[in-house]
């Protein structure tokens, strides 16, 4: 029988807010994919509505996603990325469907970034590599204006910070004078015991 594992949920919202530099010989309308880790080289796809293509194209649209985890799954995210593609679907169908979709740029944040931020939000301009295609001259590469906001229950984030400030100063903690050996675990497996408590 395997150990007792507390699972986690962590919300993430994200916005797709709007992007610049677009080209104006865009046939098709526009839209963005996000690619979310899944863990285990596995990865959901979720996309944009698709609007007419101009120059400054406006989404404003959000997405709000749930999962559960581990705790060890939940900061091995931190090795992850978000990837955003911009694309173009053409309108003209074939054999009776629409057609694929083309790549216009790529671009990602990491999921570091993210959470090491002021509050875990983010809202940045995301550059996008153009993947091959030749801009013309003096016209700068697309960018995709993205806001996320992630929340993790506060007893993992606060267990997280105080396993950070203890990995930083081992040697100030107290706990091993006595003993010659840390025993701050054991205190912070009874926070989170009394934090369970109180649900």
């Amino acid at each position: 029988m395997g150990a007792f594992q507390t699972i986690y949920a962590l919300s993430c919202e994200l916005r797709i807010i709007k992007a610049k530099h677009i080209e104006c010989e865009i046939s098709g309308n526009l839209f963005v994919r996000c690619y979310f880790p899944q863990g285990k080289d596995r990865r959901v796809r979720l996309n944009s509505r698709e609007i007419a293509p101009n120059q400054d194209p406006n989404w404003n649209e959000s997405f709000s996603l749930e999962c559960c985890g581990t705790e060890n799954s939940i900061y091995r995210l931190e090795q992850e990325k978000v990837v955003f593609e911009l694309r173009c679907r053409d309108k003209v169908p074939v054999l009776g469907r629409f057609g694929g979709s083309r790549l216009l740029g790529r671009g990602e944040i990491l999921w570091k970034t993210i959470l090491e931020s002021q509050e875990m939000e983010v809202e940045r301009w995301v550059a996008m590599d153009s993947r091959g295609r030749r801009l013309r001259e003096g016209n700068k590469p697309p960018a995709l204006q993205v806001g996320m906001k992630v929340r993790i229950p506060a007893e993992v984030a606060g267990a997280e910070k105080r396993r950070r400030a203890r990995l930083m100063r081992w040697d100030e903690c107290g706990c091993c004078r006595d003993s010659g050996r840390c025993s701050c675990s054991v205190y912070e497996i009874l926070e989170v015991g009394a934090a369970l408590e109180a649900f």
